[in-house]
């Protein structure tokens, strides 16, 4: 499983900078005010291969009433979620009461912990630290997360206490077979869908939310072909999430979208599109996976509330057009047996091999329909591209200038690059890379008018090529 870590500390010591330190995103809302972050936040990280779920949370103080105790039940919380607990100090604050109360609870739970002393910018570490020996952490780490220093050291630290990912079971039947996560809100019809998926009654159907508690790995195969069905618990906004096992089952939920290939988001069609549905969606799409939407409940509506969640799917859904949707019946059965097809379109196209020469042909191909912007009079130059990596298929294209390609020309690849190749059902990643001069090397034992010839046949070069464009 994807390993939690969980940043908690007093109000104000930089959880939520080091979040965005950890997820390189700007999610969590960063001000020099105390109180600002009142519910958990979840967000995926990575540190080279590995990928973990990172928790931001509210302050700690001890004592607190009101509002403030709602959100340190919250923080509470999440050290019950995480596998690991990264306590946050202010250096510059020093050693205070609600740093021992929060150690004090955290001793009661045995939770692992490392200390990370924060904000110790232009202080001398060894002063800096010596206050907070006195908590009985052995791990302590020095970082200044505004400017990230530090940061990359205790990422390592903190990942590698972890086990190098695996397949979510030992089991060969899981191990080869293709990975379907069937995620959705509280009774949306999840278990439904995997009973009739299955053809029996493998999974508690019963109609109230929250009957699923944990995420259920049940391999089976259909027409020689080998699946893992992953049911997992109904995933509620966090502030309706009151029940302590009810918010274990989240954490194990976003942890199977992980694990799995290809996730069948199931939506309730008599209920239309809501806002958690969105979220969900949007975790999904970060996470890389490949993606099937379904509408479930759909029998019994009328051809008006057809229209009208049609309608609905083409206005927000625009962002996920290489997603196939299917509209369902799990009760009865209508339209399951069509998302096979979608589930194995989107799985080969998540691990679709494709030989380099084709990449750049396509490449050259969607320059040619239109060519980068100028940026500062220079064209934005793309030389070639190779993959990345798989699930999601990932493009590393190599460039002059690469950095300053603007985001709407990143989408016009990500489009052509689906459709020429035929990508249907995954997400894709265009990662962009700086070429380096290729005469940098040799032009350090030439003189001024050796350098001056080899920069001029560099350019001579160039311009061919554009003009052959």
């Amino acid at each position: 499983m994807v390993p939690v870590i969980a940043l908690v500390g007093r109000p104000n010591v930089g959880k939520s900078t080091l979040f965005n330190c950890f997820t390189r995103s700007r999610d969590a809302l960063v001000a020099d005010y105390a109180g600002l972050t009142r519910d958990r936040l979840y967000g995926e990280g990575r540190y080279e291969e590995r990928r973990f779920i990172v928790i931001d949370t509210g302050g700690i103080n001890g004592g607190e009433e009101g509002i403030d105790e709602l959100m340190v039940g919250q923080s509470l919380q999440a050290i019950e979620e995480a596998d690991l607990v990264l306590l946050l100090v202010d250096a510059r604050a020093g050693l205070t009461q609600g740093d021992e109360f929060i150690v004090g609870h955290l001793r009661k739970v045995q939770k692992p912990v490392m200390l990370v002393v924060n904000k110790t910018d232009g202080l001398d570490h060894d002063n800096a630290l010596s206050d907070f020996y006195k908590l009985g952490i052995s791990e302590v780490y020095a970082v200044a997360a505004s400017q990230g220093r530090g940061v990359q050291k205790l990422l390592e630290a903190a990942v590698t206490r972890f086990p190098p990912p695996e397949l979510p079971s030992d089991d060969p039947a899981i191990a080869n077979s293709i990975r379907i996560c069937v995620a959705g809100r509280p009774n949306v019809g999840k278990s439904t869908l995997v009973n009739r998926m299955l053809g029996e009654d493998r999974v508690v159907v019963y109609d109230e939310a929250g009957t699923t508690r944990d995420s259920i790995y049940i391999p089976f195969e259909r027409r020689g072909h080998h699946y893992t069905l992953i049911d997992t618990a109904g995933i509620r906004k966090r502030g309706k999430t009151t029940e302590l096992v009810e918010k274990f089952s989240v954490v194990k939920s976003l942890q199977a979208i992980q694990d799995a290939h290809v996730v069948i988001l199931l939506l309730d069609a008599q209920e239309g599109i809501v806002e958690q549905d969105l979220h969900l969606l949007g975790y999904v799409i970060e996470t890389g996976r490949a993606l099937v939407i379904a509408l479930n409940k759909w029998d019994g509506m009328n051809e008006y509330d057809k229209d009208e969640i049609r309608q609905a799917i083409r206005r927000r859904f625009d962002f996920v057009d290489f997603a196939k949707i299917h509209f369902i019946s799990a009760l009865h059965g209508t339209g399951v047996g069509n998302m096979y097809d979608s589930v194995h379109t989107a799985y080969q196209s998540a691990f679709k091999k494709i030989p380099t020469a084709k990449l750049n042909q396509t490449l050259e191909r969607i320059q040619t329909g239109h060519q980068p912007p100028t940026y500062n009079g220079r064209r934005i130059k793309l030389r070639y591209v190779h993959v990345g990596g798989h699930n999601p298929p990932i493009f590393v294209i190599h460039g002059k200038q690469t950095d300053k390609l603007p985001e709407h020309y990143v989408r016009y690849l990500e489009k052509n690059f689906r459709k020429l190749l035929r990508l249907e059902g995954t997400p894709i990643r265009i990662e962009l890379r700086e070429d380096d001069n290729p005469f940098t090397e040799a032009e350090k034992n030439l003189d001024y008018q050796q350098v001056a010839r080899r920069r001029r046949i560099l350019k001579n070069r160039e311009n061919q090529r554009d003009r052959r464009k």
